[in-house]
């Protein structure tokens, strides 16, 4: 998958900061052949019996380096694209508009067969269901956000700092996971050997251990929901089906909404104060005693 990721990401990031997780593949020498990418080893598992416990805690930090530098920070697997049609100026107009924070609407990619590495996959592979497991926050301000405060597996989150939403949900998350069926099949069967004692007590990453039958029923069941994501009439802030973490029991809005009261409240004692200096100005003009001759 890093062809397709190095494809898709290259003319927005600058610099790239990848964890290696022990790969027994080629994956370290593709690394290397990119000039923009820094690689470092996946750091000592915080959590000896979680990988996925580990990961969290990695991915809660690691981010921080970049503020007073990067304008934003992405935090993503492999195979998770963002995608807008318009998507560097959809960034700057974030950025003008005072956003810190862009969470994706997810959609699950689908393809029978693995796809050519010289094609962007937004592009080329453009079909997929929506899935609200895969609306995450990925992209979002350093220097704005004190915390991000992820749940596993990044699903959710509960930033903390200067948040501030987009109006609307544009932006989506294009996980590029069920490319080929027997490629994931066999796939899965090499990370059940990986996990930990906590992460199969939890149920983290169950799907792992699935039969071929259930991965084909969940495969179909994804099948039956696709949708083109490069439809040129696409409405995702309106028909992207499923709850939005973000936005749901008031979620971010009620803090947000907090603080618009708040600014609401400031800004009508400023305006209030400055109605009183005009107000007593007025008076001592009236009051002012004439100028002898």
């Amino acid at each position: 998958m890093l062809p397709f990721f190095f494809l898709h990401y290259d003319n927005l990031v600058q610099r790239y900061i990848i964890y290696d997780d022990a790969s027994t593949d080629n994956s370290q020498e593709i690394l290397r052949l990119n000039p923009k990418v820094e690689l470092r080893p996946m750091p000592p598992y915080s959590d000896p019996e979680s990988r996925i416990s580990s990961a969290l805690a990695l991915q809660e930090t690691c981010w921080k380096e970049s503020r007073g530098i990067a304008d934003w920070v992405i935090v993503t697997d492999i195979d998770e694209h963002l995608y807008h049609p318009d998507m560097y100026r959809y960034l700057a107009q974030c950025r003008a508009r005072g956003v810190t924070i862009i969470p994706a609407l997810g959609h699950q990619m689908l393809s029978e067969q693995f796809p050519e590495h010289k094609n962007l996959l937004c592009q080329s592979l453009t079909k997929g269901a929506c899935d609200s497991m895969y609306s995450k926050l990925n992209i979002f301000s350093p220097s704005e956000i004190d915390t991000v405060n992820y749940t596993a597996g990044r699903h959710k989150a509960a930033p903390t700092g200067h948040v501030v939403l987009p109006a609307r949900d544009e932006l989506l998350l294009l996980h590029y996971h069920y490319l080929d069926f027997e490629r994931v099949r066999k796939r899965y069967a090499q990370f059940l050997t990986r996990q930990r004692k906590t992460d199969i007590a939890k149920g983290f990453g169950e799907q792992y251990s699935w039969s071929s039958e259930q991965l084909r029923d969940a495969w179909n069941f994804v099948a039956n929901r696709l949708v083109d994501i490069s439809r040129p009439n696409l409405r995702p802030w309106e028909t992207h089906e499923g709850p939005r973490w973000w936005r749901e029991h008031g979620g971010l809005r009620k803090g947000l909404s907090r603080a618009k009261r708040w600014r609401t409240r400031v800004r009508a004692r400023v305006q209030k104060f400055f109605e009183q200096q005009r107000v007593l100005q007025t008076a001592q003009q009236r009051i002012r005693p004439p100028v002898p001759r």
